[in-house]
């Protein structure tokens, strides 16, 4: 129970008391800083012409992303892509932190509601972007008026869905495998963490946003 509170780290003077910083913000920051740093490295002497082997192994692994975004939401959806591999990534690398002795961010339920709500609000933008606010409005009434609060009800249950699955599965695997280090013997455990730790944090990266790209492409018919 102490591993799955999100303590407090940091205190800052603000106003007339102190601003708490909790520990999910600050490995927050960490991978943000990561992640930039790592973006300031791969881009560097980027080449037109014979480009080296880790330029063509970048430029792979984002058509790929490109690629498998655009089939599932068409290729008028691209400007969307950078925020979805945005998130990919940095979901990918909070489920997996731990391996580096950090808590990951998407134990606290705060961190994987505040990512929800942000694809929610991208995706009923999207929407409205494409059709305008008078076919967004009166979508809430098809097929007929009397489904419209529970058309309206799901704006709600589309973040919550989104943030309680990756919140779920980041915590069950949490528990397993303090349950499995705690009654099997220390190299027990390592096969399991493979799955738990990489395999399935990973994963849940993926489902959160495939989902968020399904939805939006839902939420343009």
């Amino acid at each position: 129970m102490e591993e799955l509170q999100c303590e407090t780290v940091i205190k800052i003077p603000f106003l007339n008391g102190l601003l708490d910083i909790k520990e999910s913000v600050v490995v927050t920051w960490i991978i943000m800083a990561v992640i930039v740093a790592l973006c300031i490295i791969f881009v560097r002497n980027l080449k037109v012409e014979n480009p080296g082997k880790g330029q063509l192994l970048l430029e792979s692994a984002i058509s790929t992303g490109q690629n498998f975004f655009e089939d599932v939401m068409g290729k008028e959806n691209r400007k969307y892509i950078p925020y979805l591999l945005t998130v990919l990534i940095y979901i990918g690398i909070s489920n997996i932190i731990g391996l580096f002795g950090f808590k990951p961010p998407t134990k606290d339920l705060n961190v994987t509601a505040a990512i929800a709500i942000m694809s929610m609000i991208l995706i009923e933008y999207s929407g409205i972007h494409k059709n305008g606010v008078k076919h967004w409005v009166k979508h809430f009434a098809e097929p007929v008026p009397f489904v419209a609060p529970i058309m309206i009800l799901e704006i709600v249950i589309r973040p919550l869905s989104l943030c309680m699955r990756l919140f779920g599965n980041v915590l069950g695997a949490f528990v397993i495998m303090e349950l499995l280090k705690t009654v099997v013997p220390v190299l027990a455990p390592i096969p399991f963490s493979f799955y738990f730790d990489i395999f399935d944090g990973l994963l849940q990266a993926y489902v959160f946003v495939f989902l968020t790209a399904l939805f939006m492409n839902e939420e343009q018919e």
